[in-house]
């Protein structure tokens, strides 16, 4: 890849107020070394050590502070649908952040209730249906975590049992605030900080028997994923979908589908789970939905789950507000009007092909530009690793599996400058390992 700096952005005269510290950030001076010996000293380390300090995207590129250019095969984990800085939405976010920022809701915007009607629109949900701004996935399964309590205690029959129960998938991942960590199912990222809030069951992944027995009458929710991205891309069958919309309700439980990570063109198809046939009660969104904007969304599905949150019930500070409903508005423009998802069927179709032929490479999963493939050796860190070094930023959920989420809008001549470079990546990562174990 290229290692061009990129021009340092000069600070305009209109940020002449601007400390030197403050310009630096913006502008992203300093070497990678100097921002992250700072970075250690002012951030948590939840998220561990960085791997790169970036200053810099443009489409699928983006460039670290040493200069060094990327192919960003990522997204910022599925977030970075047209990938950095695309023309069109930073305009619209320019245009609307210098019109009308932030207001409380007391009060909305025009593209407060534009961007729902269209997410009303793409999910073809009958009339009655509504949906509630948050702003990320987490908060969006928050809010689905409290409409399943709702439901549950609406109903529940006078004298006979609570329906409390509400079911995830073992694999889950839904989010860390701690209702959508109880759903989530590693046990590493729950054990910290349990007891977990009641009443959440996890069942084995794609069985439909065991969906079958445990869905009774104090079951009150089932919340899945079409595809468990951060389990290593691994898809409900239609076939369980399908079982999950009838057994729901015929228990007369929600069925609530988490298209956080899914949703927004990710699989060719607007939302997966409404491409293999269903409609859900309730649908969580984020990630792609704002192009890199901060914002998450629950829609629900017809007037009975869209009545059972009243006023002071649920809200959020910034849900919802005048920048992040135009940022995913001028997303779902772009998605809409440039064939985007015609893209996303074409790309994910050669990567596919690409990495089969590939050696060391057991299986792919590709769902749209939600890819997995599995490795014939745990040394999927080592790709990781290797492809940062190469130019490439993959993810490694998994000792044996790598995950791609890559701007929507990939080109194939970076999908294909990717396939070719992975079987050197893989040796790479065998040899690192291998002298690893030798010392």
């Amino acid at each position: 890849m290229n290692t061009t700096s990129p021009e340092a952005m000069p600070a305009k005269s209109g940020s002449a107020e601007l400390s030197g510290a403050n310009a630096a950030a913006v502008t992203g001076t300093g070497t990678s070394a100097q921002w992250l010996a700072r970075y250690s000293e002012s951030l948590m380390g939840v998220f561990g050590s960085p791997q790169r300090v970036l200053v810099r995207g443009a489409g699928s590129l983006v460039w670290d502070a040493d200069g060094k250019e990327y192919l960003d095969l990522l997204g910022g984990i599925a977030v970075n649908a047209l990938g950095h800085a695309h023309p069109f939405v930073t305009s619209v976010i320019s245009s609307q952040l210098a019109t009308l920022g932030h207001v409380s809701n007391f009060f909305t915007s025009p593209t407060q209730i534009a961007l729902a009607e269209k997410l009303l629109e793409l999910s073809h949900a009958p009339l009655g249906s509504r949906v509630f701004f948050a702003n990320s996935g987490t908060e969006a399964n928050e809010a689905a975590f409290k409409l399943a309590r709702r439901h549950g205690k609406a109903n529940s029959p006078a004298g006979g049992p609570v329906r409390g129960t509400i079911l995830a998938l073992e694999g889950a991942f839904h989010g860390r605030s701690m209702g959508a960590l109880a759903l989530t199912a590693k046990q590493a990222y729950r054990e910290p900080f349990e007891p977990m809030p009641a009443g959440v069951r996890h069942i084995a992944f794609n069985d439909i028997d065991a969906l079958r027995d445990a869905m009774d009458e104090t079951v009150a929710a089932l919340v899945l994923e079409p595809i468990q991205g951060e389990a290593g891309v691994r898809p409900l069958t239609r076939e369980y979908l399908q079982a999950a919309r009838e057994f729901t309700t015929r228990a007369g439980a929600l069925l609530i589908v988490d298209e956080v990570q899914t949703g927004i063109g990710r699989t060719g198809a607007w939302f997966a789970g409404i491409a293999a046939g269903i409609t859900p009660d309730a649908m969580t969104l984020a990630k792609g939905l704002g192009g890199g904007f901060p914002i998450g969304a629950m829609v629900t599905f017809g007037e009975a789950p869209s009545q059972l949150l009243h006023a002071g019930q649920h809200g959020t500070t910034f849900g919802g507000n005048p920048v992040a409903t135009a940022a995913a508005l001028a997303t779902l423009h772009v998605l809409e009007s440039q064939g985007v998802l015609a893209n996303v069927r074409a790309i994910s179709q050669l990567l596919a092909d690409g990495l089969a032929k590939t050696g060391g490479v057991t299986e792919v999963r590709a769902h749209g530009l939600l890819v997995g493939f599995d490795l014939a050796e745990p040394v999927a860190h080592g790709v990781v690793a290797a492809g940062l070094e190469a130019g490439f930023i993959v993810n490694a959920p998994g000792p044996s599996t790598i995950r791609l989420a890559p701007p929507l809008n990939l080109s194939a001549d970076q999908a294909n400058s990717f396939l070719a470079a992975l079987p050197a990546l893989i040796t790479t990562a065998i040899a690192a390992q291998a002298a690893e174990g030798a010392s």
